[in-house]
């Protein structure tokens, strides 16, 4: 599906820490970010926490080599970069969004309508949020769908709703999953995948950690990827790019 992947070396290894709290907004939170590059691709996957030297060996190694990391953050985003450069996201996409520039809410809330538009639930639609972003259940209110919640970090929405820790058993009664790619990083994706096709229930996932490795999975119980490799938009107050991926890459 590309280059031969010992052939491929990581150039840059870095780790971004951030944390946010939307103007008008009555929760904060923390993201930590591994991302590795590979020619002029980026891969990156979320983590709780990870030691900079971690990431700094990575730099000269190979894509070959980084696939038998012990820790599975090193190891997704060396094939999300991998991939990224295989299959760039600009020829590959169904369709590139532009997330304008604007304040770190202004952003929150477009890329979260765009999410929300590429699930496209109708209302009465009750959706599983796997990864709570307020700004997607805001449109998702919006359009009418209720939705289960889960975290792994728990707690309750902007709106005092309780988050769940198990996806899987707040999958009964849902018509759709929504889920973001940090499933990937956390081990949970595969176990909530395998059960929203045994269930039924098509999954659409936005993406920041593995966006390049998700749309490989179209057609196997997911039905959409809103995939948003570095730099994510809550980097930048300028314009940010997404890429919606309805088909899977072709080999």
């Amino acid at each position: 599906m590309g280059p031969d992947p010992a052939t491929c070396s990581v150039t840059v290894g870095f780790t971004t820490r951030q944390g946010a709290r939307h103007a008008t907004r009555g929760q904060s939170y923390r993201n930590t970010v591994v991302s590795l590059r590979v020619e002029e691709a980026v891969g990156s996957c979320a983590v709780e926490d990870i030691a900079d030297d971690e990431v700094h060996d990575c730099v000269g190694a190979s894509v070959l080599d980084l696939l038998g990391h012990p820790n599975p953050a090193i190891r997704t985003a060396a094939l999300d970069a991998y991939l990224a450069h295989a299959r760039p996201h600009h020829l590959t996409a169904t369709k590139s969004v532009t997330v304008g520039p604007g304040s770190s809410l202004a952003k929150s809330m477009a890329r979260a309508q765009a999410v929300v538009d590429l699930l496209d639930p109708v209302p009465g639609d009750h959706v599983l949020v796997v990864g709570v972003v307020n700004s997607l259940l805001h449109h998702l209110r919006e359009r009418g769908a209720s939705y289960a919640a889960c975290d792994l970090k728990g707690g309750t929405t902007e709106w005092g709703e309780p988050v769940t820790t198990d996806a899987e058993s707040a999958l009964d009664g849902c018509d759709l999953v929504l889920a973001s790619g940090m499933t990937v990083g956390n081990g949970t994706f595969e176990p909530l995948l395998a059960r929203a096709v045994a269930a039924g229930v098509p999954v659409v996932l936005f993406a920041q950690t593995a966006a390049a490795i998700l749309p490989w999975f179209i057609g196997s119980g997911v039905r959409a990827v809103s995939a948003e490799p570095y730099p994510f938009f809550w980097l930048d107050g300028g314009p940010t790019t997404i890429h919606h991926h309805t088909e899977r890459p072709s080999c």
